[in-house]
């Protein structure tokens, strides 16, 4: 549901999202620059969304200061791949659609096409590198992975379904292998627990990942890594 406010004379997109799992109201900017996201708990109505907003009016302001522009994927740009600077490539009469070799990255076909390719194979990747990866714990488990999807998420890296389906967000290929890593682990583990007890952070911990750092990191560059590739 989306709704606006105005702040220093400017419209500003506030969107509230229910969901089962959340236990209190929750704050956060659009990783993509549209304005506030607000998640509410299940029967919440939605004034208090509104009214949360209304109360951090100086917190977003400040926030809408520092985040950053978005970040299209152009020739001649370096991007992350896997944690691996690679620089993009355009090369138009060339067969095919997207390739890696050596250090960079080439896009073949027409220049509007460009980073709708790159993104279509990014994501292509994503999906293959976690499909392998979370099949593998879910097995170490005993459990199921029903479906896994890539999709472009701004307010979460991934998510768990009580039906067992998984969801990821694509730019997660861009960071190094041991962050993704640590967010498939983190989502298998719900296939056990619904919830982030003391059993849950056990069972993550069980697949040799390194949960404070990999925290720490998607701290610090998770809202970086959400502003890249502006046609998600």
């Amino acid at each position: 549901m989306t709704h606006s406010f105005t702040l220093d004379g400017k419209e500003i997109p506030l969107t509230l999202r229910w969901h089962a799992r959340a236990k209190r109201l929750i704050l956060k900017m659009d990783p993509k620059g549209n304005g506030v996201i607000v998640t509410l708990p299940k029967g919440v109505p939605a004034q208090s969304g509104l009214d949360m907003a209304e109360r951090h009016r100086v917190w977003i302001a400040n926030q809408l200061m520092r985040q950053p522009d978005i970040i299209a994927f152009k020739d001649g740009q370096r991007i992350d791949f896997q944690g691996r600077p690679y620089w993009l490539k355009h090369v138009p009469d060339a067969r095919g659609t997207v390739w890696c070799e050596g250090d960079s990255i080439f896009v073949a076909g027409k220049a509007e096409f460009f980073e709708r390719r790159l993104c279509d194979w990014l994501k292509k990747q994503a999906k293959s590198i976690i499909e392998s990866q979370a099949h593998d714990m879910a097995a170490r488990l005993g459990k199921d992975v029903k479906r896994i999807s890539v999709r472009d998420t701004v307010s979460r890296w991934g998510s768990c379904s009580s039906r067992g389906n998984l969801s990821f967000n694509w730019r997660l290929v861009l960071a190094p292998p041991d962050i993704l890593t640590y967010v498939i682990a983190h989502e298998v583990s719900h296939l056990r627990h619904m919830d982030h007890s003391a059993d849950f952070w056990a069972t993550v911990e069980t697949f040799d990942v390194d949960v404070k750092k990999s925290r720490r990191w998607l701290k610090a560059h998770g809202q970086l890594l959400q502003s890249y590739g502006g046609t998600g």
